[in-house]
C-alpha cells in the first residue's frame, strides 16, 4: 500500500513538474540537440521563425519540419502556445500544454496534435492561424512547440520531467503600431567600500521595465545620477536587459553597479529607449559613509578646538588686582 502510494506521488508530482519545465523553456530554443522544430523552408528562403501577418478575421496557414536527430523512433505531442516574458530575467518562455491560452496559443492549431517521428527523420506538418474579428493591432508572438512524450527523471530527484522544443511565431495584426516604453519603482542600494575607492562597493539599481504599446520592442537601457556625488562614474549601460519585450509585459531587473557613487546625494534616473519609445523613472539618492562622516566630525571638531585656542590666546590680560 505504501509502495503504490509513493509510486502515485512520484506520478503526479512528475506531472506537475512537467508542466513547469515546460512553461519555462525558452520560446526560442528550435533545436536541443534531439529533436528540432522550424518552419518549412519557403522558395526564397530557409526560416528560423514564423514571421507572419494578417488582417483581422482571416485565416493563415503555413508548414512546420519537425525533425528526429537520435537513433531511435520519437512522439511529440504538438501544439500552439502563446509566448510571455519571465520575470527572473525578460527571457521569453512559453506557456505549458495544460495552461491556458489566450492569444496565439488560441488562435493557432496544428494540423495533428501528436506526430510519431522516425530515427533520423523528419516529419512536415501543417499549421493554421485563425485570427479573430477583434484581433487587436499589433505585435502577437507565441511558438509552435513539439513535448517530448517521455518522462524523464530529473537530475538529483525521483520528480520526472518532460521536455518540449519550440519554434518562434511573430504574427503582426494590421493596424496602427502605437510603441509604448515605460521605467517604474527605481531603486538604488548604495554600499559603501570599508576603504572608499577600494574593491567593489556592491551598489545595485533595480527597475520595472514594462512594454506599454502593441509592439514588440528591443530596448536599451542606461542609468545616470546627478547631484554632488563622490566615486563612481556618472552614467553606464545597464547589460542584462531582455533582447524582445512582448506588448503587456513587464519583468523586474536588477544589476550591480561596480565602482557607483558611494557618498553624496542627489537622483538616479534609469532611462529605457527603443524605436520611437522612451521611459525614464528615478530614485532619490543619499549616503554618508561612516568613514566620511567620522573624518568630517574629526575636522570640524579640531577647527572648534583650533577656534577656541586662537580666541583665548587672543584676549588681554586682566589688570592687576583685578579679576
Amino acid at each position: 500500500m505504501r509502495r503504490a502510494f509513493v509510486a502515485l506521488l512520484i506520478f503526479l508530482l512528475s506531472a506537475l513538474s512537467a508542466l513547469s519545465v515546460l512553461s519555462a523553456a525558452p520560446a526560442g530554443a528550435a533545436d536541443n540537440g534531439e529533436w528540432s522544430v522550424r518552419p518549412a523552408d519557403s522558395a526564397i528562403t530557409p526560416r528560423a521563425a514564423f514571421r507572419l501577418s494578417a488582417r483581422p478575421g482571416t485565416t493563415l496557414s503555413d508548414r512546420a519540419v519537425v525533425t528526429n536527430t537520435t537513433d531511435k523512433e520519437l512522439s511529440f505531442r504538438l501544439y500552439v502556445a502563446d509566448a510571455y516574458n519571465t520575470e527572473r530575467d525578460g527571457g521569453l518562455a512559453v506557456r505549458g500544454l495544460k495552461e491556458p491560452q489566450r492569444d496565439v496559443g488560441s488562435w493557432g492549431k496544428p494540423e495533428r496534435e501528436a506526430v510519431t517521428v522516425p530515427a533520423r527523420s523528419s516529419v512536415t506538418v501543417g499549421i493554421t492561424l485563425r485570427i479573430p474579428r477583434d484581433a487587436s493591432p499589433g505585435d502577437h508572438v507565441g511558438a509552435l512547440v513539439a513535448v517530448d512524450e517521455r518522462v524523464r527523471s530529473g537530475a538529483g530527484s525521483h520528480i520526472g520531467v518532460q521536455r518540449g522544443v519550440g519554434a518562434r511565431v511573430y504574427l503582426r495584426v494590421n493596424g496602427p503600431a502605437k510603441p509604448g516604453l515605460s521605467v517604474e519603482d527605481v531603486r538604488f542600494s548604495a554600499r559603501t567600500p570599508q576603504v572608499p575607492w577600494t574593491g567593489d562597493s556592491g551598489s545595485t539599481v533595480s527597475y520595472t521595465l514594462r512594454n506599454t504599446g502593441n509592439v514588440k520592442l528591443d530596448p536599451r537601457v542606461s542609468v545616470d545620477i546627478g547631484g554632488l556625488f563622490v566615486g563612481g562614474p556618472d552614467a553606464r549601460e545597464l547589460k542584462n536587459v531582455p533582447g524582445e519585450l512582448l506588448p503587456g509585459q513587464k519583468v523586474r531587473l536588477s544589476e550591480s553597479w561596480s565602482g557607483a557613487p558611494f557618498a553624496g546625494w542627489g537622483d538616479v534616473t534609469v532611462t529605457a529607449t527603443a524605436e520611437r519609445a522612451h521611459g525614464a523613472g528615478s530614485d532619490d539618492f543619499l549616503r554618508v559613509p561612516w568613514l566620511l562622516a567620522g573624518i568630517a566630525a574629526l575636522l570640524i571638531c579640531a577647527r572648534l578646538l583650533i577656534r577656541h585656542h586662537r580666541h583665548k590666546d587672543r584676549r588681554p590680560a586682566p589688570a592687576d588686582g583685578s579679576e
